[in-house]
This record gives structure tokens, C-alpha cells and sequence, in this order.
């Protein structure tokens, strides 16, 4: 019984030594760090419904424009208005997102012809 203690101890300290050289010395993983205005566009729509459904909940105006900010635009007002209006006549989200992302333009002062249909259906603040 001594002796197979010892093996399995013995075992697992090879094992764990073995583990840690080749996963810090010999093949170490490559390290990656994106910036949010690298994502593809569907996850860029994603990222702007989330931030639409945190202002609907705290009413943070200046946190909202804060993330959005991060996406490396120029023009913030004027990028949420293009793309809810996008959504909008593509239909590629659903009702609650339009809402919230409407809310939000509106917020900004965007709120256009195509938005009005949004206002006051029940996606957050109006």
C-alpha cells in the first residue's frame, strides 16, 4: 500500500510539472485583447440594444453615452439614429429591442419619422 502512495504521489508531481512546462514555457497561449469597435456588425447591434436596456432601467444617460463611446464612434446621436432606423426596416430584432433602442434615440433628441410607431409601447422610459 506504501508503494503505490508513493507511485500515485510520485505521478502526479511528474504529471503537474509536465502540465506547467508545456503550458507556460513551450506552448504558451497567444494573448488577445480586441477593442469593442472591432466587433462585426451584429455584435456591434448587440452590444448597442444592451446598453438601450441598461438606460431603460437606470435612466443613465451619460453611462449610456460612456459605453457607446467605446465602439470608436464619432458621431453617437447620429449612429444610434442609423441604426435603429436600420433595424427598424430590416426587422432584424424584435419588438422590445426596437423599443429600447427607439427610447434611446429619443433621449438623444433622434427620434425620427420611422421611430414614432415605438414610442410608448412599453420598452422603458418615454
Amino acid at each position: 500500500m506504501p508503494r503505490i502512495f508513493r507511485s500515485l504521489i510520485f505521478g502526479l508531481l511528474i504529471g503537474t510539472l509536465a502540465g506547467l512546462y508545456f503550458g507556460w514555457a513551450q506552448f504558451p497561449s497567444d494573448s488577445r485583447s480586441s477593442a469593442l469597435s472591432d466587433l462585426a456588425g451584429r455584435y456591434r447591434d448587440d452590444y448597442t440594444v444592451m446598453i438601450a436596456a441598461g438606460f431603460a432601467a437606470d435612466g443613465d444617460l451619460p453611462g449610456a453615452i460612456e459605453r457607446l463611446q467605446l465602439l470608436d464612434i464619432d458621431d453617437i446621436p447620429t449612429f444610434l439614429r442609423q441604426t435603429t432606423e436600420r433595424i427598424i426596416s430590416s426587422a432584424a430584432r424584435d419588438l422590445q429591442d426596437i423599443q429600447l433602442l427607439v427610447n434611446l434615440a429619443g433621449a438623444l433628441g433622434q427620434l425620427t419619422v420611422p421611430m414614432e410607431p415605438f414610442l410608448g409601447l412599453g420598452g422603458g422610459k418615454t
